[in-house]
């Protein structure tokens, strides 16, 4: 009979730990859809922002004109013929006609520090989740930073340049 007793105590323990088992996995069921996913929100517009450049604020302001409403890549191709010569930047006032084109100049120093912020642009877009194809510069400005003192007292020419990109929607924007 004290065998017996052992037999049914041992199968009364092992249908306990059972029990305690089910409950055990019961409770990591409950747990288990509370657990939440990181969404990656997608922004609407990607921003570069360079700050007090050693170039003139005239050249930026008509390279801002030159290419905004272009598209990131287009622009850089754009930017890389003016640096050629091959293609001159629309400019207003007195400046004398370039060859298969209205009045323009060829900002090279300029432009290569444009190039270098649309390149950035176009890394913060990707970051932003924007469609590098799609992404159109909206805004582009150029404006006056400060001017530190060179020798002479005279003062250095510097200027801070924003580039903002967004993604067309459709046929407008």
């Amino acid at each position: 009979m004290a065998e017996e007793n052992k037999v049914e105590e041992e199968k009364k323990m092992e249908e306990n730990k059972e029990e305690a088992n089910a409950k055990v996995v019961k409770n990591e069921q409950k747990k288990a859809p509370v657990k939440k996913q990181k969404v990656i929100s997608k922004k609407e517009e990607a921003t570069v922002k360079g700050a007090s450049y050693p170039i003139s604020r005239k050249h930026s302001m008509y390279l801002c004109r030159f290419i905004k409403n272009k598209s990131i890549d287009k622009a850089i191709k754009d930017l890389e013929k003016v640096i050629s010569l091959k293609v001159s930047v629309p400019y207003k006032g007195e400046i004398p006609h370039r060859k298969n084109s209205s009045p323009g100049r060829y900002p090279v120093k300029a432009s290569g520090y444009f190039i270098k912020l649309l390149k950035s642009l176009k890394g913060n877009c990707i970051v932003n989740g924007l469609d590098v194809d799609k992404a159109l510069i909206v805004t582009a400005t150029a404006s006056g930073a400060f001017r530190p003192m060179r020798s002479g007292g005279r003062a250095a020419k510097r200027t801070t340049i924003t580039l903002i990109a967004k993604e067309k929607l459709g046929g407008k924007n």
